[in-house]
């Protein structure tokens, strides 16, 4: 188990007792793929593969279908991401107080499976001709709650597969698994759109959930790396919140985590505007413009696995990534052919995925193991919360200004944000060095 940091960490911003930790606890064998050597992350790897590649598949379908039934608009498609991500405000906070109460693999099992059901839903309603508009978002908004009880539980579980000392790999190799997705997942969409129609490939998701919850039951639940469960008792979500609140390197990784993942990652709905809008593409268009942005963030998690074998997470890089990310986002906002704009995407990615990885593995890495689930719950609130205020900001700057424009502001917010982070941070430092 990873050790509980005390309020002072260091003069390197709490990177040092992470690498500490890690360095007493870790294989110095090499490996990019070395956390695959556990078994049960083996099963776990190899149903996200398939999972994943369905989500994919069902993001470029449904941001489709939506501007199909929505005459093209804007506004439309930022109600549709509003409204999948709304769910993660009210129960991601309270989902994070389950993983450190309940079985997570139990608790996976149940999620995936209805976010599997909540794709067949969709398709049988595509397929069948009846699909309207308020149908998608009602589907939006019931995957929404079933993602948002997941994705704290899921995180959580990765160090109970592999155990802290490959963590950061297993983050790493999480990456680079959900972007491979991302790769073939909208490329595969883009043809299957255009030759069988989005219901399809709704119902192609539904059955790919199959392959993950296969892959959960087939763990050897004796190996796991549990950390002990905390006990029921009143104020346990005050209590994750409190816990950040009194480390000022979580709290700065928290507040940079929601400015980037609201304003700065709003992909989904500016890129089918772009491409549909803007350079007047069609589905596999859209699709390829995903699929640039995913070789990018590919490689930064392919380097972020081999930075795995070097120590833990750092701040420096973790600042780093996130003000390059939004100085490069910035400047792909105005490229001014399909082609450049496209190009532009790839080191996009790959400045995002350092941020993502290294902030993943830095809170995850820096808190007490009975506190992961409630301090994970509190990272993926923050990341994937504002999604709906950033969904529905990016539709109406799109609407009003163009579609160019989320992309610009949302790269110079990164931008400023990772500025007055180090700022803080710098500050800080300065106080705990005279302290």
């Amino acid at each position: 188990m990873v050790d509980q940091p005390g309020s002072r960490v260091g003069t390197d911003t709490g990177e040092d007792q992470v690498n500490r930790t890690q360095v007493s606890t870790s294989d110095t064998s090499a490996g990019m793929f070395r956390s695959l050597r556990e078994r049960n992350y083996r099963y776990y790897a190899s149903g996200q593969v398939v999972s994943l590649t369905g989500t994919w598949m069902q993001r470029a379908a449904q941001d489709w279908l939506v501007l199909e039934l929505s005459g093209g608009s804007p506004a439309a498609l930022g109600v549709a991401v509003a409204l999948q991500f709304l769910p993660t405000l009210l129960f991601t906070l309270w989902a994070g107080v389950l993983a450190d109460r309940f079985d997570k693999r139990r608790v996976l099992i149940a999620t995936q499976t209805a976010l599997g059901v909540c794709g067949l839903v969709l398709g049988l309603l595509d397929v069948s001709g009846v699909a309207v508009l308020w149908h998608v978002y009602v589907l939006c908004f019931v995957l929404g709650c079933f993602a948002a009880v997941d994705a704290p539980v899921r995180q959580s579980f990765v160090v109970e597969m592999v155990g802290p000392a490959q963590l950061t790999n297993a983050v790493a190799l999480n990456s680079m698994t959900f972007n491979l997705a991302r790769i073939v997942g909208p490329a595969i969409a883009g043809v299957l759109i255009t030759a069988i129609g989005t219901g399809w490939v709704f119902l192609l998701n539904g059955a790919s959930s199959a392959a993950v919850v296969a892959g959960l039951l087939l763990m050897d639940v004796a190996a796991l790396h549990r950390a002990d469960r905390a006990p029921k008792e009143r104020g346990q979500l005050r209590a994750g919140v409190r816990y950040v609140l009194g480390r000022p390197d979580l709290t700065v990784v928290m507040v940079l985590v929601f400015f980037i993942g609201t304003f700065g990652m709003n992909f989904e709905n500016t890129f089918a505007v772009m491409a549909r809008n803007v350079f007047h593409r069609d589905a596999d268009g859209y699709g390829l413009l995903i699929t640039m942005l995913a070789v990018g963030t590919l490689t930064g998690a392919a380097l972020a696995a081999r930075r795995s074998g070097r120590g833990g997470p750092r701040m420096r890089l973790l600042l780093l990534g996130a003000a390059v990310f939004g100085a490069l986002e910035a400047g792909a906002a105005l490229m001014p052919s399909y082609q450049l704009f496209a190009g532009a995407l790839v080191p996009v990615g790959i400045a995002v995925m350092t941020f993502t990885t290294t902030a993943n593995a830095t809170v995850q890495l820096g808190v007490d193991p009975t506190m992961r689930g409630r301090v994970m719950g509190l990272y993926m609130l923050l990341f994937m919360g504002g999604k709906p205020l950033g969904g529905l900001a990016s539709g109406w700057l799109a609407e009003l200004l163009g579609p160019r424009w989320p992309i610009l502001l949302g790269g110079l917010v990164s931008l400023v944000a990772a500025l007055v982070g180090a700022g803080v941070l710098a500050f800080w430092r300065r106080g705990v060095a005279r302290s």
